[in-house]
């Protein structure tokens, strides 16, 4: 790995570990910014890092990570930046140098084997219902 200041996890139990911000931008309200983080890392094979949205960014400045989660493959050995952006309507978002601007998780990776079929198994209970087919409130 490189970086000035390498991901760190704020508490023992944490899963994901702090990325911060390698350079300053200001993110106008309903823009976004590509910001470096000066992170490289060599994850070994079957394995993924994922970068997700810092939670108090989120709630208090309306700051996200724009294609959440970011997917660092084991086999990526170049900078880790993150998309932000603000989705804030009217404040700009502030990022200066050190600012933790995301959270870095790392897995295991399950590949699988892709097999066409003309016709799936038997049908199940929740069948092709999609989007919004359980509904909002939880209520049978």
């Amino acid at each position: 790995m490189t970086a000035d200041q390498p991901p760190q996890y704020a508490h023992d139990d944490d899963a994901g570990a702090d990325l911060r911000a390698a350079e300053s931008a200001t993110i106008a309200p309903g823009h976004r910014a590509l910001i470096g983080t000066g992170v490289s890392i060599a994850l070994p094979e079957g394995y993924a890092a994922f970068v997700v949205p810092r939670s108090g960014l989120a709630a208090k400045h309306g700051i996200t990570v724009v294609n959440s989660p970011g997917t660092v493959d084991a086999g990526y050995r170049g900078e880790i930046k993150i998309t932000l952006l603000n989705t804030d309507l009217d404040a700009p978002f502030e990022v200066a140098v050190g600012d933790r601007i995301a959270q870095l998780i790392i897995m295991p990776v399950t590949r699988a084997v892709f097999v066409p079929v003309e016709q799936l198994p038997q049908d199940t209970v929740r069948g092709a219902n999609g989007f919004g087919s359980t509904g909002v409130s939880g209520a049978v």
